[in-house]
């Protein structure tokens, strides 16, 4: 039996693969910390230019699963990551891969707004710069401003520091700067759950309207958020995916009984 008191059962095609070009893929991906498994067996597929959220209560692995996708976790002490994830056609954990580039090709946003200390501009160029980038830089920190639905509110202070910003655009300035390195894919790990409600909805408007021209994978505790904003949603319960189908479809009809206590608030 489970926590939720229902019998532990998996149900055929709980897990989906959606449809289209996948710009990652994981094959049974296990993580560990010393001897404990914080990720299992996780199998799925991340499609193109689409929104997947990340579901499930504390400690069930959504934040170490999305860690592996630009391989953060090497950074963990302890942590052992096996299994395969492929980004175009290329395992990332394969000997001859560089995480830095990994990480270029990858980004990522955190919990809390982590801006530099250094102005708006630099914050925007810091990224480009240390990458050898020999465009416009002007040019590349307005266009990532304007992605990240800043730049009409910081145009005429961009020499301002970073943190004179107030917490939502702190962390969209995070956005563009991830931006500002020109990757395939955004990972966010809970990017609204330190900002007002007015914040979290110019945040969620932004990660709505990136994926015209990137891959998102967000991390969150919101079930409405996940519901508003993700095209895809994967459900993972101690370590394990349970459930990943198409976002309408798991909130209305989910395949799987703990996936319901859980968007039902029964349990987490």
């Amino acid at each position: 039996m489970t926590e939720t008191g229902m019998e532990d059962r998996r149900v055929a095609g709980s897990i989906i693969t959606p449809p289209g070009e996948p710009v990652l893929e994981t094959e049974d991906l296990w993580v560990r910390y010393g001897d404990k498994p914080a990720v299992q067996e996780i199998t799925l597929s991340i499609p193109r230019n689409r929104v997947v959220a990340f579901i499930g209560p504390s400690g069930c692995g959504k934040s170490t699963l999305l860690r592996c996708f630009n391989r953060m976790n090497d950074l963990v002490p302890g942590a052992r990551v096996t299994g395969t994830i492929l980004h175009g056609g290329e395992n990332l954990y394969g000997p001859d891969v560089d995480p830095v580039d990994v990480r270029r090709r990858i980004g990522m946003v955190f919990q809390k707004p982590n801006p530099f200390p250094k102005s708006i501009y630099d914050n925007v160029a810091f990224g480009a710069k240390i990458n050898g980038f020999r465009g416009d830089m002007s040019e590349l920190v307005e266009r990532s401003l304007r992605q990240a639905a800043l730049w009409e509110e910081v145009k005429d202070r961009l020499d301002a520091s970073a943190f004179s910003l107030s917490g939502g655009q702190q962390q969209r300035l995070c956005v563009a700067r991830a931006l500002a390195i020109e990757p395939e894919i955004i990972l966010m790990d809970e990017p609204t759950s330190a900002l007002d409600p007015i914040a979290t909805q110019r945040i969620e408007e932004l990660i709505f309207g990136l994926k015209e021209d990137y891959s998102v994978v967000i991390v969150t505790h919101n079930m409405q958020q996940a519901a508003r904003i993700s095209d895809y949603t994967a459900f993972l319960y101690m370590g394990e995916l349970i459930e990943y189908g198409n976002t309408d479809t798991m909130f209305t009809n989910p395949r799987e009984d703990r996936t319901e206590a859980y968007i039902t608030g029964r349990f987490g």
